[in-house]
């Protein structure tokens, strides 16, 4: 009997070292079955589609969801990425320079020394253009994970082509009776995940067009930048949008007070319109997690495995929200 649990606390030590030592294959498994998920019902609504008699088998269905964002994706690279390359190349070159106008116009202010506007510009000045210099820098190590990229791609493929074995593979380890449960469980699950990934896209697409197209009217300058920079962070509930809106302000601010402000407005509009019309319609209930949950969440995400930890935060969240309320939440029954 001991000796069976010497075994057991043996065999789970090493499945905690295991785990340790796999945790950025173990991200990119789970990121890809995430994605691969969400797809699935596009790739089941391709196969009914029926064609002269015929309908499209997986293969087909996957390979043309494939193509489709790799035209996707090509044309951005092609058509809309240089434009952004080349506002950020001058946005961090022209940055010192920008910072000290204002700050010139700042301290024409009667409460400048105060504040201590010298000493708080010089530290931002340094702070800005180390971000700046950090960003252009790191450009070429973001590009080093180009493989971990493509194997994500192969992954998602994979689990969409062979996902069902597996699926059933991983429901077999469990006794028949709760066999059911879990899958009913998981299915709910896997639909408020796929509805919330679906919304979130939709959503950084408005607010990136509508972005660009207000930044451009408002003559702010690296406006391209911006907005694919508002629309990209908009898949970080909360810390993203406050995050791009404070750097398009400061931006805005480096030309005129006016702009700043009809920056700020704008995203005020936008947040408004978000929360009353666009959020209500597009997501509906689909995760339905508070506010401090999706904070929480994004904290332990990201603490984890960075970015792609905070963009997998929510979808997390909502998927142990859903076995939490199946498995641990106890209800008082009403008579």
């Amino acid at each position: 009997m001991v000796r069976g649990h010497i075994l057991f606390a043996f065999v789970l030590l090493m499945g905690f070292g295991l785990v340790y030592l796999l945790a950025k294959e173990l991200v990119l498994i789970y990121v890809s079955a995430l994605f691969a998920a969400v797809l699935m019902p596009i790739v089941n609504r391709i196969m009914q589609t029926n064609i002269r008699g015929r309908r499209p088998s997986k293969a087909a269905a996957i390979f043309l969801i494939v193509s489709g964002i790799g035209l996707i994706v090509g044309i951005f690279l092609t058509v809309g990425l240089p434009p952004v390359l080349h506002d950020l190349n001058q946005f961090s070159a022209e940055l010192p320079s920008r910072i000290s106008k204002m700050i010139s116009r700042l301290d024409q202010s009667p409460i400048a020394n105060r504040l201590g506007v010298d000493a708080i510009a010089q530290r931002a000045e340094g702070a800005l253009t180390t971000t700046a210099s950090y960003l252009m820098t790191s450009l070429p190590n973001w590009l080093s994970h180009l493989f971990d990229i493509v194997s994500a791609i192969f992954l998602c493929i994979y689990f969409m082509l062979d996902g069902d074995r597996a699926y059933n593979f991983a429901l077999s380890l469990f006794p028949t009776p709760h066999r059911q449960r879990l899958k009913t469980t998981l299915g709910r699950a896997d639909d408020k995940i796929s509805n919330w990934l679906i919304g979130q896209g939709l959503l950084m697409l408005i607010l990136g067009i509508s972005s660009t197209i207000v930044f451009a009217i408002l003559h702010v300058r690296y406006f391209l930048l911006l907005g694919f920079l508002m629309g990209l962070f908009n898949i970080i509930p909360i810390a993203g949008g406050v995050v791009t809106i404070t750097l398009s302000a400061i931006v805005a601010a480096f030309d005129s007070w006016t702009k700043m402000a009809g920056v700020i407005v704008f995203y005020i509009f936008y947040i408004n319109v978000e929360n009353a019309y666009l959020i209500p319609r597009i997501m509906g209930s689909s995760v339905e997690l508070s506010g401090l949950t999706i904070l929480i969440s994004l904290l332990c995400g990201t603490a984890l495995a960075g970015v792609v930890g905070a963009l997998v935060a929510v979808p997390t969240a909502a998927l142990i929200a859903v076995l939490l309320d199946e498995y641990a939440v106890y209800r008082d029954e009403t008579f």
